[in-house]
């Protein structure tokens, strides 16, 4: 039974498990391919992390990069 894959993209701020020292957990999605680079609401700083290990950690989007037009 396949897993379903996180729907996220790039601009997406997103909401992940561990939160970040500086008190946010809220990231801005600023990089994809097979590493994503997301950056800290916060404090502004940028981290990179493997595409799977994203995934993992991904616990929701937050406020997505372009809204569902209906």
């Amino acid at each position: 039974m396949p897993m379903d894959r996180k729907k996220f993209q790039l601009g997406d701020v997103v909401e992940m498990k561990k939160g970040h020292p500086c008190g946010t957990n809220a990231w801005k999605v600023i990089r994809m391919g097979m590493d994503i680079r997301m950056k800290c609401t916060g404090c502004g700083h940028s981290v990179l992390l493997p595409r799977t290990r994203f995934e993992k950690r991904l616990r929701k989007v937050l406020i997505p990069a372009d809204p569902p037009v209906e």
